[in-house]
């Protein structure tokens, strides 16, 4: 049995592709190896397969994180992916059924596409056929700004928002009591129209309709026949320590409201997390600058390095240079999966005095009076680097 391709590797995308680039890879994919395009080619069929199971898990945001982080070791178990895919496991009626959509391709009575022009024109999928069944809601997506503080600490939140819920008139059907939803005459219910002829076809959504292949007889006067209204909702939402900007957390059954008593989509709250005064972050690990004296860098010490769990004392030894890195380990923001924390790099920066007294000024002059050549090596080789320059400089103005 051949051995299994990296998912990405079969979708020709990179690991950090966007939902839109994998719908794209996959659908240039699924059109070249298509069984209506190549029949009785078992080969084109197994690539055909082999796209359809690296979609199923990367277009998913969460079969998508444990491939990332266990392989395919993460879709075992019932967890995701399609197991026993190409052994009998997914059959192509199953393949069609679950990704018709990405091709805006409607469905033949056995499972296939129609042929090349529904590959590529824009009807409705199997899915759809039934235009009084139960219709699963929208996906909806919430932008939360946090606090440097609550991504490291984590917290909880309550998020009010305004979503489309059932209409509990009409159950979500978008008909008045005793009305129903019928066949539209214009598209033969069908949902799009047709223009054109020969190969250059234009389908668009059916203008009677809108595309759902079906019309309300007498529409629901508190809905007005969309099946849905607006209801503010208050949502409890917990963050994790360790969230980091551009994180995305799922809240299932949370977003918009399905029809016809169909499941509610989910509600998906993208973090942005706001700078902090003191830290900068990259992953897991953080960076702080720690100002210090030129004294306490000359003749070496202790200084107070901010962190995460507390203050932690950092002895720095003599002669200490402006600029220098201490790694403390461990110190950096929790992980997400329960790993190891972080690191955390302290910068020292020396810190010229400000508003000296008489008194400071005068041990200050001092001690620049026995100041000798050795005291600051990089000014006495800064000195000599320059006394090269322009030596050179004049030797080259005498030729």
């Amino acid at each position: 049995m051949a051995e299994k391709r990296d998912y990405y590797e079969v979708l020709g995308v990179s690991k950090t592709a966007t939902a839109d680039e994998i719908k794209s890879a996959y659908r240039k994919l699924a059109m070249k190896y298509h069984p209506d395009r190549n029949p009785g080619d078992k080969a084109a069929e197994e690539k055909f397969k082999e796209a359809a199971e690296a979609y199923d898990v990367l277009h998913d945001p969460e079969k998508r994180q444990r491939y990332d982080q266990f392989g395919f070791a993460g879709m075992n178990g019932g967890q995701g992916g399609f197991g026993g895919f190409g052994a009998g496991g997914m059959s192509m009626d199953d393949i069609f059924s679950m990704f018709g959509d990405v091709f805006g391709g409607r469905m033949n009575g056995g499972g296939g596409f129609g042929g090349f022009e529904d590959l590529f024109g824009g009807g409705r999928s199997r899915r759809q056929a039934d235009p009084n069944g139960p219709q699963r809601g929208d996906d909806m997506t919430f932008r939360l700004e946090i606090d440097f503080d609550e991504a490291i600490f984590g917290s909880e939140r309550t998020i009010d928002i305004t979503l489309p819920s059932q209409c509990t008139e009409c159950g979500g059907t978008g008909a008045a009591p005793g009305s129903k939803r019928v066949t539209c005459k214009t598209c033969g219910g069908r949902g799009v129209v047709i223009g054109g002829s020969g190969f250059f076809q234009v389908r668009q959504s059916c203008p009677a309709c809108g595309g759902e292949g079906s019309v309300i007889e007498k529409p629901c006067r508190k809905c007005r026949g969309t099946g849905h209204v607006s209801a503010p909702q208050h949502i409890s939402l917990k963050i994790p320590a360790g969230v980091d900007d551009g994180s995305r957390l799922r809240l299932s059954g949370k977003g918009g409201g399905g029809l016809r008593g169909g499941p509610n989509g989910d509600l998906y709250v993208q973090i942005a997390v706001r700078e902090s005064d003191i830290f900068a972050r990259d992953g897991q690990d953080l960076g702080v600058d720690v100002p210090v004296s030129p004294v306490l860098a000359a003749l070496g010490g202790e200084v107070e390095v901010p962190t995460p769990e507390g203050a932690a004392r950092l002895k720095i030894p003599a002669g200490t240079p402006n600029g220098k890195l201490f790694r403390l380990r461990g110190k950096g923001v929790p992980s997400l999966r329960g790993g190891f924390p972080g690191d955390l790099t302290a910068r020292i920066v020396i810190e010229v005095p400000a508003n000296l007294d008489r008194k400071q000024r005068a041990a200050l002059e001092e001690f620049q009076s026995l100041v000798s050549g050795g005291t600051f090596p990089e000014q006495e080789r800064f000195r000599n680097r320059t006394k090269v320059f322009y030596s050179h400089k004049e030797k080259l103005s005498k030729k």
